[in-house]
């Protein structure tokens, strides 16, 4: 409704409505109601959401405001599952007397616990907040859906630490994003690209003072730096490189709005995925580029080789000076490394939706056979 792209957790969930929109019903928290929209009306929104048209707001004002009346005091016929796909609301203290009340059966999916345990690195507050979250999840979930086993982990270990119950778990790897082949490089020059949104943690700051001191030494033979994501929290530092860095202009490219098509494009012909996060809970980007046969040069993160293996190169997030050999050497047409990481990459088998929705139906199934 505010006209933002879909960030990689909103994909998620949106293929979660993808998968169940058949046979679910839309819940919309509004105003601290919990309004069930119809099945007719439910099927609307899923459409909307999965086709987003110039009218979706409208929609959405139409069909709250039409199942409004009769959701006051509304409680829930049957047991059901609430799949909340995004943490959406959990830091809210009601939303457990509203499970409550509710009846239903709650299944969570947990992203990461970056917050809690990399705060330095989200906005003000946010610690305080996820800790809300991921009580309320192993608290009240009737089960919990991880991205990897490296988040799953972290859950478990929070739960330990603060003595929480840990409920029924499964943990799914997350598909890549539908990426089509592109024909033609969109730049002569070699490039690189580095996929996210732009916050502390994805470590642009370093690719940046890199990319500076490659012009520096290389004047126009340096390759460039692709920047696709939307500019995000706490990154000023950035943004001001970005803006007012005369040596970068020309050499870094950004690109905050980027179709699916104009993605696989850059991506597809650039010599490596750059992706130096501090900390991940997935990695949907090494996913995405790995599909792709695109090389990729990572930081060291549990996450990461539990996707990748041993295919990429693996660097620690502040070895400023590892990063700038490998770009360099990754830049070259005849590169020896970059050949044997696409060796590599040829036996990289991506997650599928169809595995992942076998999981998660299996996982229902089971809790259905235990239920009282």
């Amino acid at each position: 409704m505010q006209g933002r792209l879909p960030t990689g957790v909103d994909r998620v969930s949106l293929e979660y409505v993808r998968h169940f929109a058949e046979r679910s019903t839309a819940l919309v928290r509004f105003a601290g109601l919990w309004i069930e929209l119809s099945r007719q009306d439910s099927e609307r929104v899923f459409e909307a959401l999965l086709s987003p048209s110039a009218n979706f707001n409208a929609l959405i004002r139409w069909v709250v405001a039409k199942s409004l009346p009769r959701s006051v005091g509304q409680r829930f016929s049957e047991p059901r599952f609430l799949f909340n796909t995004g943490h959406s609301g959990l830091e809210k203290l009601q939303y457990a007397h509203r499970l409550r009340r509710s009846g239903l059966r709650p299944l969570f999916f947990v992203h990461d616990l970056i917050p809690i345990t990399h705060p330095e690195y989200c906005r003000p507050g946010e610690r305080g907040r996820h800790r809300t979250r991921m009580n309320m999840v192993l608290c009240t979930g009737h089960a919990v859906i991880t991205n990897s086993a490296a988040t799953l982990g972290e859950l478990v270990a929070y739960a330990r630490t603060n003595g929480l119950p840990m409920p029924p778990f499964e943990v799914a790897l997350l598909p890549p994003a539908h990426l089509p082949l592109a024909a033609a490089s969109p730049l002569s020059a070699p490039y690189f690209v580095i996929l996210g949104t732009i916050e502390p943690r994805k470590n642009h700051w370093l690719l940046l003072q890199l990319w500076r001191q490659l012009i520096e030494r290389l004047g126009e033979t340096a390759p460039r730096l692709v920047i696709i994501g939307q500019r995000g929290w706490e990154c000023e530092n950035v943004v001001d490189l970005l803006e007012r860095c005369e040596a970068l202009k020309g050499f870094v490219i950004e690109h905050p709005n980027c179709s699916d098509t104009e993605l696989a494009c850059w991506l597809q012909h650039s010599r490596a995925l750059l992706f130096p996060s501090f900390a991940e809970g997935y990695g949907m980007p090494l996913v995405e580029a790995m599909t792709l046969g695109v090389p990729a040069i990572t930081s060291d993160l549990p996450a990461f080789r539990e996707i990748a293996g041993n295919i990429p190169e693996y660097v620690d997030p502040l070895d400023g000076k590892r990063w700038a050999e490998l770009v360099l050497e990754y830049s070259l047409a005849d590169s020896p490394l970059r050949a044997a990481q696409c060796q590599r990459l040829s036996g990289f088998v991506a997650p599928t939706w169809n595995v992942h929705f076998q999981q998660i139906e299996a996982l229902m199934e089971r809790l259905s056979l235990a239920a009282p």
